[in-house]
């Protein structure tokens, strides 16, 4: 998390003031008084407490009634765009942490690029159909309401969480168009995916077929891939016996290159499904896999070669291999159906594996995706016992010892074991617990079950000599940038895998598909373009409403008797995943630009938003909708868990605002590499709130030792600063190109890291602990003082500037500072355009020359806390430094002249040449200074100030010292 490095200059405090007496409290005589009253007292409006939970609100009502987001946009207009398309969060629920990451790194990127001189807006988007809004409903009203009724409370839902929401993000002091956001129940949404749709089909990419998908028992209704989680389930393992049918034993033993067998032989398979079995259709094999005839004395079983020795194990078997043969020689035997009357064939599939089981799988065309698309190859029937509720259906063969119509698959579990030990077909059972597939909002497990839907075709070429959408999304993810890069391997893996696109639902609240069927033979109405065009008109004008409530003969006529309206809804990812379609070309053109640059959440839409995006994009218009993709990881607790409200380890969004601030929720999601997990505790937040007051107490120093500066009249040309001011003006120089760079690639816990140690290192430990003397002891408007504080103006200029899309609301706080004191300045830091650092002649060599002199530095403040621990010395201010160096380095400090003992911040400091580096520390013999704290000669020789020095002498009541480098 962030860094708190040593930082000498922030251990004390930032506007302490040299004083006379020996402790605070002791009492300061007249002369005291006197001297500290000829000080430059730093002095600032901007408060050393944020006190944020209380303040920030205020600042977000004052961006609302100004209307700060409007004024950005006017102020952007006409230059190059970047389009950031936001990823619908669901409208349902208040937002949690990962909420607040997605919207805060989407913040700080837009708020980026409008500061780098983009025209970078922020449409902010609600996802507002589907299941869980539907089943909210069915809580708080039941189940049985009309479906008009449904719809009608789901819209209204859905609208009271967008609400909720979008105050909550607000409060992250997230900028956009929040009065004017997408959504997707917006009529003029749901119109533009309808005719998305159509289009779709219009091209070829959408046909009607029968597959098995994955259906949950609890929505009654088929899941999206991304719809799916995977949990472990208990399930019944089992070894069932087909035997080879006695026409059929002949085969057998030629493939085992065996004359002939004696006894029945068996084919062996290995389910977890045994509820599948009533729709077996065949055993599938691996072609080339190799597999063993094992006699035993339950017969001839056929198993995998390098599975047989387990497998006996298991049913407790001894036996001898009599043959072996591959599974192609298998090819097309008969087996009999461990307990229906029919006969079943062995085919062969390149799905099978050797993992684990027998070698052989029971093969069900209306429960697997395999099994169905094997069996397509050989011709098998797709017979579905199982109904939406995952009972089955009264049509369903009889068990020879019960019924199974109208048990539930878990029921008939139980039954079909007990019939497979009843025909002596059960040769082993188990419990295993394994990784099964679940409905991601009931939690349930699912099953595969092959019904009449409406697919996207991911192989068929659309038209002849076509690409295939798979084709098409490959080379499109191959011209995607991705942040960070491994999650192009992640897409291309899941593309290259994935079936084809189920779309159809069987739910009231969603966008509906508009189609006509023939009721004989199920074929779309030959004007369907035309009527869906129709059907878009109204629901732009009426909402998803109009289709449900349409008598099909407003638009059939007579012919309505002959066709049925389909009652299906669109997937809700084809909702979100055409909104590149109807709202950055439809209802929010204005905008977007198409297609967009970039694409932000978390890593689980790779299999969800980004990915159905990207097929709709290529389906639609042969490419993907944006050009980069950024994912980001889930939030975790301190002990890498994850938030949940059982184990007590939830971190709530809005109660880290109220607490500490939302600016300590921004810094810490801008800290936190968003590659991988992001860890976040209490102790985690306190860490951050302690970086955020190093920056804070930093800038509250250049704020308080620039009051009295005005830019315009007091500014030192840079030909004319001191060295070491133009030597700052280059290292904000260097963390500007730093950071920019880390913006670019959207890396920021980097940027952090650099503020923190700039503000550590560079300024605290470095140019501002050397710069103290300078500012506070110099006359007010000497060219010393006003050097260093043109230096420190610039360098607040510039680290706001850096600060901003990250801590928004502070830099805000300083920048209606700043705009108070100069006049031109707008009222908001992003409004303000960049302006060039000023350059600096010699800067490489300058640069050089500094970076020798403060690795010396460094090492003579080692020297001086050796001698300090021995007690010779208190402070820095009482020694006396005598360097020896190697000749470059000696030539560097030797160029400081009498400056360098205000760089090693000591009273006396000589350098001399020599073969290596030596530093001798010793205490001072003369007076100290009471205005200065130096230690000089000249303390006691001026009759008017007798504890003053020689120079405070003259920066008071003379012409001042000169200063030459610092």
């Amino acid at each position: 998390m962030i860094c708190l490095k040593r930082d000498p200059f922030l251990n004390l405090s930032l506007f302490s003031k040299p004083m006379t007496a020996q402790s605070k409290n002791a009492p300061q005589n007249d002369q005291a008084k006197e001297a500290r009253a000829t000080l430059n007292l730093a002095d600032t409006a901007f408060p050393m407490r944020g006190d944020l939970p209380k303040r920030e609100p205020g600042w977000i009502a004052d961006w609302q009634k100004n209307g700060l987001y409007q004024k950005i946009q006017a102020h952007t207009k006409g230059r190059p765009r970047f389009v950031l398309h936001d990823g619908p969060p669901y409208a349902n629920g208040d937002i949690h942490i990962g909420h607040a990451v997605n919207k805060i790194l989407k913040d700080i990127i837009v708020r980026s690029k409008v500061l780098a001189g983009f025209d970078a807006q922020y449409l902010p988007g609600w996802d507002c159909h589907g299941l869980p809004i539907e089943h909210q409903i069915e809580k708080q009203h039941g189940r049985n309401l009309p479906a008009d009724e449904v719809r009608k409370l789901c819209r209204v839902y859905a609208a009271e969480q967008v609400a909720r929401q979008k105050k909550d993000f607000i409060r992250l002091g997230v900028l956009g168009d929040w009065d004017n956001p997408y959504l997707t129940m917006n009529f003029s949404a749901e119109a533009n995916e309808i005719r998305a749709l159509g289009k779709m089909l219009a091209d070829g990419y959408l046909y009607m077929g029968l597959k098995p998908v994955n259906w949950c028992l609890d929505c009654r209704s088929a899941l999206a891939e991304a719809e799916v989680e995977y949990e472990d389930k208990n399930s019944p393992a089992i070894d069932v016996a087909f035997e080879v049918h006695s026409s059929h034993t002949a085969q057998v033993a030629k493939a085992f290159g065996l004359d002939h067998l004696e006894g029945p032989a068996f084919a062996v398979i290995w389910t977890t499904t045994p509820w599948t079995l009533p729709a077996n259709e065949a055993v599938s094999v691996h072609p080339t896999v190799e597999y063993v005839l094992v006699a035993t004395e339950k017969g001839n079983l056929i198993l995998g070669a390098d599975l047989y020795e387990d497998a006996l194990k298991r049913y407790a078997l001894e036996g001898q291999v009599i043959g072996r043969g591959t599974g192609a020689a298998l090819e097309h035997v008969l087996v009999r159906h461990p307990f229906y009357d029919k006969d079943v064939p062995i085919i062969c599939g390149e799905h099978v594996t050797t993992d684990a089981g027998t070698g052989m799988v029971h093969t069900a065309p209306a429960h697997g995706v395999d099994d169905f698309n094997i069996g397509k190859k050989y011709g098998l029937p797709v017979e579905n016992p199982v109904g939406d509720d995952g009972r089955f259906l009264q049509k369903t063969l009889p068990l020879p010892e019960t019924a199974l119509a109208g048990l539930s698959v878990w029921e008939a579990n139980p039954k079909v074991l007990e019939t497979l030990r009843n025909n002596q077909r059960l040769l082993a059972e188990i419990k295993l617990n394994h990784s099964y597939p679940h409905c991601w909002r009931h939690k349930t497990p699912i099953i595969f079950r092959a019904t009449t839907q409406w697919f996207v075709g991911m192989d068929t070429p659309p038209k002849p000599g076509a690409s295939t959408l798979r084709h098409l999304a490959e080379v499109a993810v191959a011209d995607t940038h991705f942040y960070p890069a491994w999650g192009r391997a992640r897409l291309e893996a899941m593309i290259r895998n994935r079936p084809d696109w189920c779309v159809s639902r069987q739910r009231n609240w969603g966008v509906p598909i508009p189609f006509f069927l023939n009721k004989e033979t199920n074929a779309l109405h030959p004007r369907t373009p035309e009527l869906i065009e129709e059907v878009a008109r109204r629901v732009e004008a009426q909402g998803i409403e109009a289709w449900f409530q349409l008598d099909p003969a407003e638009l059939l006529g007579e012919e309505a008797k002959n066709y049925r309206k389909l009652s299906d809804t669109l997937d809700v990812w084809f909702d979100s995943g055409t909104t590149h379609w109807h709202v950055m070309r439809g209802s929010h053109a204005n905008e977007h630009e198409w297609p967009a640059d970039l694409y932000l959440e978390g890593s689980d839409q790779h299999r969800g938003w980004f990915q159905s995006s990207l097929l709709t994009g290529c389906a639609l218009d042969g490419k993907a909708p944006y050009k980069g993709l950024l994912t980001h990881g889930f939030v975790v607790d301190g002990k890498g868990r994850k938030m949940s409200k059982s184990v007590g380890n939830v971190i709530y969004p809005q109660e880290v605002a109220d607490k500490m601030g939302a600016e300590i929720l921004r810094l810490w999601v801008a800290n936190t590499d968003y590659s991988g997990e992001l860890t976040i505790s209490d102790e985690i937040l306190k860490r951050v709130v302690e970086g955020y007051r190093r920056i804070r107490n930093t800038m509250r120093f250049l704020l308080a030792n620039t009051d009295d500066f005005n830019p315009v009249s007091d500014s030192v040309a840079v030909e004319d600063m001191l060295e070491i001011d133009r030597y700052a003006l280059e290292m904000v120089r260097a963390l500007q190109a730093t950071i920019q760079a880390d913006y670019d690639r959207y890396d920021f816990h980097h940027i952090v890291q650099s503020l923190q140690t700039f503000c550590s290192e560079d300024l605290g430990a470095f140019y501002l602990d050397v710069l103290k003397d300078r500012l506070y002891t110099t006359a007010p408007h000497s060219l010393a003082r006003r050097s260093a504080q043109t230096a420190l103006w610039i360098i607040t200029q510039t680290m706001l500037r850096l600060m901003a899309p990250i801590l928004s609301f502070t830099t805000e706080e300083i920048w209606t500072l700043l705009a108070k004191k100069q006049a031109g300045l707008p009222e908001s830091i992003m409004l303000s355009d960049a302006t060039a650092l000023p350059a600096v002649a010699g800067a490489d060599a300058l640069c050089a020359k500094w970076n020798r002199i403060r690795a010396v530095r460094a090492e003579v403040a080692k020297a001086m806390e050796a001698v300090r621990t021995e007690g010779v010395i208190g402070s820095s201010l009482q020694a006396d430094v005598t360097i020896v160096a190697p000749a470059e380095d000696a030539a560097a400090l030797a160029s400081l002249g009498d400056d360098l003992k205000f760089v090693l911040i000591s009273s006396q400091a000589t350098v001399t040449e020599g073969a290596a580096l030596q530093i001798a520390v010793t205490a001072s013999a003369h007076a100290k200074c009471e205005r200065c704290w130096h230690q000089r000669d000249s303390v006691g020789q001026n009759a008017q100030n007798p504890g003053w020095c020689d120079r405070c002498v003259s920066n008071v009541h003379g012409a001042g010292e000169v200063r030459h480098c610092a």
